[in-house]
């Protein structure tokens, strides 16, 4: 599928392009020599600022392409991920989100370092910087340059790539954080409004018909719930598997939380989760209805990630096709700048100031402006690799089956128990890499499922029950941790009683509680309607 664009939208295209460039740098503080105005923005943004700096940042390459192709395919299953991981966001933003900013910590590893201690901190920057380069960044680079390369055809994967990352290294290394987030407070707005034209049209052409008599007729297309052995999401699935993916993905990412680290305060940061839990089951009218209208309109695509591409191409009028272009690429570039700026924090925070002490902070500034570069070209190198896999979720999943469950269990446990010791979830770390590499190696060198031939969503808890018991059983062998350092970093009643006192006199407007209950109901409305 290849399409010549127009003077107009070309033109629209690259006026946004030099736009956004142009407000990022503008949008620059000029304190950016300070660690906490560069890697979290001064530690000073709004509830609405952080809600859509979220959402752009979270529409990534598996959202934009890889979801609604999988929706073009097997239907409106797929939604359960976003539908799951909002009552995460809930349970994140009510227990782990008060600990990560009281605690004043950069980095989602130095929360393990505060809670347990130094081998852990390491350990999980480690993966987490090898998975922001591999999976996430590359896989960001190659979704927008497979759309790009639909309307430039002549141009390589890898040549469009190179353009993309210079594009977002523009206004992301000069600025840090600060300016990626005012930059997604647009990029967010304009993908919130494009989608909803793009769906508008879709419904036009005979979408909204076809929607309903998929409804009518109880179509699996149009069912979230599932038979145990289907293929795309399993009803035992949803319930053992996403929500340790969600918890992963929302509480324990650091490409997300590091926007969260940004707010004023707790409250402001409870509500921007909360925003961006609101915008994300719009997604199922925005993303995932048209991806199964365009099975309607467009039978037998030859690959399913194309699917979101072709509507767009198809159905947009002259000048809104390169507006929607810009949307899209936007999604994916916000992506790309928030990884930029999460692992330059990373190595920063966690490696280089230890290695080296007694560093200004305008140098530790200078070495996450560094490591952007080398992140970026590293990522563009990886490039074609990421794109002999079959689709860009398959690539993803794969990845986070392995990576994602024994952190949630080390965090998890570790909040909500005191006698979690830091021997037990060092170990508890290692040992689930240990059953993820054995687990890998016999699927690729002797083509044996050592767990058998089973969704891979009912993989994930095998990995957080092996890692959890490897961490409860070790703790419990071992000395337990200093109380009066790790009391603060504990969840108990006591702070539930404390912030029901807080928010007595409150408007119920402003209360976050009563958000919160009416997000979880909304989720269970959209759930019992295509149940």
């Amino acid at each position: 599928m290849e399409y010549n664009l127009g003077i107009v939208d070309v033109t629209v295209l690259v006026v946004y392009f030099i736009f956004i460039v142009w407000f990022g740098i503008k949008a620059s503080k000029k304190g950016s020599d300070s660690t906490s105005d560069y890697f979290l923005a001064g530690r000073n943004m709004t509830w609405p600022i952080i809600g859509f700096s979220l959402f752009a940042a979270s529409i990534s390459s598996t959202t934009l392409i890889g979801k609604s192709g999988d929706a073009y395919s097997t239907g409106i299953a797929v939604f359960n991920y976003d539908l799951i991981s909002v009552l995460v966001m809930v349970f994140f933003a009510m227990f782990f989100l008060p600990f990560y900013i009281k605690s004043g910590i950069f980095t989602i590893p130095e929360f393990l370092e505060k809670r347990f201690d130094k081998r852990s901190r390491y350990y999980f920057s480690f993966i987490t910087l090898m998975g922001s380069t591999f999976l996430d960044a590359a896989g960001a680079l190659y979704a927008a340059s497979l759309l790009m390369k639909l309307v430039f055809p002549s141009m390589s994967i890898m040549s469009l790539s190179v353009i993309f990352a210079l594009i977002v290294a523009a206004y992301t290394i000069p600025g840090g954080l600060s300016a990626a987030i005012k930059v997604d407070l647009i990029q967010g707005i304009l993908l919130l409004g494009g989608t909803f034209i793009l769906t508008f049209l879709a419904m036009s052409n005979g979408g909204l018909d076809y929607l309903k008599s998929l409804l009518l007729d109880g179509d699996y297309m149009m069912k979230l719930i599932r038979p145990l052995d289907d293929a795309s999401v399993p009803w035992l699935g949803m319930i053992v598997g996403i929500p340790i993916l969600g918890f992963y993905f929302w509480g324990n990412n650091q490409v997300l939380v590091q926007r969260v680290l940004t707010a004023k305060s707790i409250d402001h940061g409870r509500k921007g989760i909360l925003l961006v839990g609101f915008l994300t089951v719009s997604l199922i009218f925005i993303i995932i209805f048209p991806a199964v209208i365009g099975k309607h309109l467009f039978p037998g695509l030859p690959k399913n990630d194309m699917v979101y591409p072709k509507l767009v191409i198809e159905l947009m009028p002259t000048g809104l096709l390169g507006l929607m272009l810009a949307a899209m690429v936007a999604a994916l570039t916000s992506t790309l700048s928030a990884l930029l700026n999460s692992v330059a924090t990373l190595f920063t925070m966690d490696f280089y100031t230890k290695m080296k002490k007694h560093t200004s902070q305008k140098e530790q500034v200078y070495v996450g402006k560094i490591v952007s570069v080398i992140v970026l070209v590293l990522a563009v190198l990886w490039v074609p690799f990421v794109s002999k896999f079959d689709s860009l979720l398959k690539y993803y999943q794969e990845m986070l089956t392995y990576i994602a469950p024994p952190v949630v269990a080390v965090f998890f446990l570790g909040v909500f128990w005191k006698r979690i010791n830091k021997h037990g979830a060092f170990w508890g770390l290692i040992g689930g890499a240990f059953a993820a590499v054995v687990t890998v190696v016999a699927k690729v060198a002797f083509n044996f499922e050592l767990l058998g031939d089973i969704h891979f969503l009912l993989k994930v808890p095998f990995y957080f029950v092996f890692s959890a018991v490897i961490i409860i059983v070790v703790s419990l062998l071992s000395k337990p941790d200093n109380k009066t350092e790790i009391e603060e970093l504990i969840w108990t009643k006591k702070i539930y009683q404390e912030e029901s006192k807080a928010l007595i006199g409150v408007p119920f407007y402003k209360n976050f509680r009563v958000w919160s209950v009416i997000l979880i109901l909304f989720c269970f409305l959209v759930l019992y309607i295509y149940q």
